[in-house]
């Protein structure tokens, strides 16, 4: 999956999903690799973190590898709930990343062993609560607004994480791609001189805007064949 991934970015990726009408999933804002450069991309391997690391390394007994450990530690600021060994556990197991909806500790070390994690950034302390867990603790995860399974897709790169389905993927990808080379023409026009406006013929969209103010960008855009928005 992170080969097929490798030529994409998430957001090329969300573009498609809106284009193909797939909810939209979104890591919230903030969520980002500890490690610049890094990406990520496989099934999502579900846990939520009640403040202990037993609920990981029995998620590692369930492992495909390839898969990418989706932790739900409720977006907490105050406790990283992830360091080095579990990592370094993660990484034994056949894990391809890690992301997590809340902090990190040990940052030196997870540079050092460089596999991928996403979080919203670095915490000293570890967790010191133990709360009750819940029976589908390792059947989804809840990641912002999102509910994540194993039906689905985690994809992350320096621009955030997205969430697809599995079922999905395919199509998403394929549009991806296709919008890639589309915007990578445009761009090749507009360092040779031929700006956005005269690719997409913004005079003309103007004029027609004028006459119908329910003709959007969005929807002259795909009369024209540009890829700038979706």
């Amino acid at each position: 999956m992170l080969k097929t991934f490798a030529e994409l970015s998430t957001p090329l990726v969300a573009d498609a999903c809106v284009r193909l009408g797939v909810p939209l999933r979104a890591a919230p804002p903030g969520i980002g690799t500890v490690v610049p450069g890094q990406r990520v991309a496989g099934r999502a391997l579900p846990a939520r973190h009640y403040g202990s690391v037993d609920v990981f390394l029995e998620a590692f007994t369930d492992v495909r590898p390839g898969d990418v450990l989706v932790i739900d530690n409720a977006g907490r600021q105050d406790e990283a709930c992830v360091g080095d060994l579990l990592i370094l556990e993660a990484q034994a197991a056949g894990v391809a990343g890690v992301v997590i909806w809340g902090l990190h500790r040990d940052t030196p070390e997870l540079v050092e062993i460089g596999l991928p994690v996403f979080s919203y950034g670095r915490c000293a302390p570890g967790p010191v609560r133990l709360a009750e867990r819940e029976p589908d603790a390792l059947t989804s995860a809840r990641f912002g607004p999102h509910l994540v399974t194993a039906d689905d897709l985690v994809l992350g790169d320096d621009d955030g994480v997205l969430f697809v389905p599995a079922a999905r993927a395919a199509d998403v990808l394929d549009t991806a791609r296709a919008i890639r080379e589309t915007e990578r023409e445009q761009a090749r026009r507009i360092r040779a001189g031929d700006t956005l406006r005269r690719q997409t013929g913004f005079d003309d969209y103007l004029a027609r805007r004028a006459t119908d103010p329910e003709y959007t960008f969005r929807r002259h855009l795909r009369r024209v064949g540009g890829a700038v928005e979706e």
